[in-house]
């Protein structure tokens, strides 16, 4: 089928899909763009409902089983990407079901908490670098933007489908980490050990918070311990998945050099 119009029904809850989390919500289905994401997502398990393309645009082929699959122009592909430069490639998929319970830890796990994270770019970020440092999972914890947010995936590179990430409420998030025996460290510019201080190579969950007000008292409350980024400038934080990044891959130096 080829699609040249703009009005088209598909074209418009294509937009729908990419612009509403609640539409994303009732549809039960996201979109996924570009070649390298579209990959991982076929990887992970999931399949696609529709596969839309634009020739003009393509310059590498893919062989992706779908119940539909359209071809698009060039001006209609771009009025339903969310890319500067899009590679002519998007699918609409089911959402993925996930549940805690399905997660299969390590023997000494390490788990990212990201509380309330509202950037999409911030927590496409944080699943790159879980992804990259191979932790055993990320609760996504009260956030303020969906995992299935379609600039989520871009920014992830397609990471929210190669890591065990799930959407949990807080108090759910820590009985599970409790069941499991891990501790939990929370990342504030208040607590008194450097994060390079403390022992991360036994079960641990690293919580992070939002750059303005970090972590809510929830999670600095439960905390087993808490550490602290040096800070030797005149601003008092760091973006967070900068602050994830170097936890995390703290943990991943100390493990590797465990005897």
């Amino acid at each position: 089928m080829n699609i040249t119009s703009l009005q088209n029904s598909k074209i418009k809850q294509i937009v729908k899909l990419r612009e509403d989390k609640r539409q994303r919500q009732r549809d039960n289905l996201m979109i996924v763009e570009g070649w390298d994401e579209l990959t991982l997502a076929l990887q992970s398990g999931l399949k696609p409902e529709t596969l839309l393309t634009a020739p003009e645009l393509a310059s590498r082929s893919i062989d992706f089983p779908a119940a539909e699959a359209l071809t698009l122009s060039c001006a209609v592909f771009e009025k339903i990407s969310y890319r500067e430069n899009p590679d002519g490639w998007l699918g609409v998929f089911p959402l993925p079901k996930r549940a805690l319970d399905e997660i299969q830890l390590s023997a000494s796990p390490l788990v990212i908490v990201a509380e309330s994270v509202e950037k999409p770019g911030n927590l496409g970020a944080i699943l790159r670098t879980a992804d990259a440092a191979h932790v055993d999972a990320l609760l996504v914890c009260d956030p303020r933007v969906d995992l299935w947010n379609p600039n989520v995936i871009r920014a992830s590179r397609g990471a929210v489908f190669a890591v065990p990430a799930i959407e949990v409420e807080s108090p759910k998030a820590l009985t599970w980490l409790r069941s499991r025996k891990m501790r939990v460290l929370a990342a504030t510019p208040s607590a008194e050990a450097l994060f390079t201080e403390v022992n991360l190579r036994e079960p641990t969950a690293i919580a992070v918070g939002t750059e303005d007000k970090g972590l809510t008292d929830f999670w600095m409350s439960a905390a087993d311990l808490r550490v602290k980024i040096p800070m030797l400038g005149k601003v008092n934080s760091l973006n967070v998945s900068i602050a994830t990044a170097l936890i995390a891959y703290e943990a991943v130096r100390q493990r590797a050099t465990q005897v």
